[in-house]
């Protein structure tokens, strides 16, 4: 099943916005890329509590349907950022945690949780690639539930980051991905994972559908649902908060392409601005359980 709908761009910053990255802090190679993600999103935090693609609640609502969460379970959300996700599922269950490595992103989510009136979402600083094993939050089978939305295109490990999201499952746990995706096309792959490089430095890749399957059957899930949808977006949601060398490099691809290209990236004008689709990917899954054979 593939859905389209237009998401606006993130609002242009006034002046003091302080979107902007360094060009240092992007360029120093001694930097990992969870350094250059929490470099990205301190600056940015601030138009992640109300940016319309993440608080979409036609997404956040199709998660929660798919998930039919119950009243006693414990959830786990990956990168939650602002905290859309859990703030989404937190009238249906027990108990959520909620981990990021932005102090300043938790920061956000913390103070919407006061707002919205929340009260059973705790939020903990932690990286899902290095998380902290003196800490029995995030000991074995801990979760009914973990989720992940818009984030594992900038995981460094894949595999790890998913490992540690099904070690923490309990059996028959179940696994949430919504995340940027790229169809199975070759020059699609190739131009949307630079073009999102281009836009945050921090991005690592968006995967196909193929791919995900593959990653969380090795994994030890059974996917059990798959949907990919479309967003038509604005030009601008590419080069918001981008250093003027990376946003001529946006404008050098897109001006290079042929009609044939343009046609594939569905790049059109709408209201005077230049919009392209970007794809998404909602897919579902349930933890295995391998009991042990008896010995003879």
């Amino acid at each position: 099943m593939t859905h389209s709908h237009r998401c606006p761009a993130m609002s242009r910053p006034g002046a003091a916005g302080g979107c902007f990255i360094s060009e240092a802090a992007m360029t120093d190679r001694s930097l990992t890329t969870e350094d250059r993600a929490r470099a990205v999103f301190t600056a940015r935090a601030s138009f992640y509590v109300d940016s319309i693609c993440h608080t979409d609640p036609q997404v956040l609502g199709w998660l929660v349907e798919l998930a039919q969460p119950q009243p006693s379970w414990r959830m786990l959300d990956v990168a939650t950022g602002a905290g859309h996700t859990a703030f989404a599922f937190a009238p249906y269950v027990s108990e959520i945690i909620g981990i990021d490595l932005t102090p300043r992103m938790l920061a956000e989510a913390g103070k919407l949780a006061v707002r919205q009136g929340v009260t059973n979402v705790r939020f903990v600083e932690a990286d899902i690639h290095e998380l902290p094993f003196d800490d029995e939050t995030f000991d074995d089978e801990q979760f009914d539930l973990v989720t992940c939305r818009r984030a594992a295109h900038h995981f460094s490990d894949i595999q790890e980051a998913l490992a540690e999201m099904v070690r923490m499952l309990k059996p028959q746990g179940l696994l949430l991905i919504d995340d940027r995706c790229v169809p199975e096309d070759d020059f699609v792959d190739s131009v949307m994972n630079r073009l999102d490089w281009l836009h945050d430095e921090s991005h690592v890749r968006e995967y196909r559908p193929s791919q995900w399957q593959a990653m969380l059957e090795a994994a030890g899930c059974r996917v059990f649902s798959q949907a990919t949808y479309i967003r038509h977006r604005p030009l601008s949601s590419l080069t918001e908060c981008v250093s003027p060398q990376n946003v001529a490099q946006i404008h050098g691809i897109l001006d290079s392409l042929s009609p044939e290209q343009r046609a594939k990236l569905a790049l059109t004008i709408r209201d005077g601005e230049l919009h392209s689709n970007h794809w998404y990917l909602l897919i579902a899954a349930r933890k295995q359980s391998f009991e042990m054979e008896p010995t003879l």
